[in-house]
């Protein structure tokens, strides 16, 4: 199939397809015109790679999750440890979003919104310290 029933069948833009197999994640197979060529199974792998895009694993994890998949005589418990340390990552930045709301929470609470030209947002962003 060509790269616009691939696109469609998997969920992802073409854009998004040309730039895997340019970083080596996929490697469709070129009909004798130079147009790729996509098989079910390039389009199953497409779509293992937007379900874990979806949940924010980056490029290289994609890198090392498709290659444990293909790998039938795989560690689960190395699939386990990428997973574990991208959790890792998600629960840092949840921290410094919560910390991020609870101080514009605050800041805000302070303001007065008013025609006076105090404002403890413009106080706090100005701080140097």
């Amino acid at each position: 199939m060509n790269i616009g029933e691939a696109a469609a069948q998997s969920g992802l833009p073409a854009k998004t397809i040309r730039y895997y197999e340019d970083i080596s994640l996929i490697a469709p197979r070129r009909d004798a015109n130079g147009y790729r060529d996509f098989t079910d199974s390039d389009v199953h792998k497409l779509g293992f790679l937007s379900r874990a895009r979806a949940l924010g694993f980056t490029i290289e994890h994609c890198r090392a999750l498709l290659g444990l998949w293909e790998d039938q005589s795989r560690a689960s418990a190395d699939v386990k440890r990428i997973a574990a340390e991208h959790l890792a990552v998600i629960e840092s930045k949840i921290a410094d979003l919560c910390q991020m709301r609870d101080t514009l929470d605050h800041l805000m609470h302070n303001c007065h919104g008013d025609d006076r030209p105090d404002c403890p947002i413009i106080n706090e962003l100005a701080n140097r310290e």
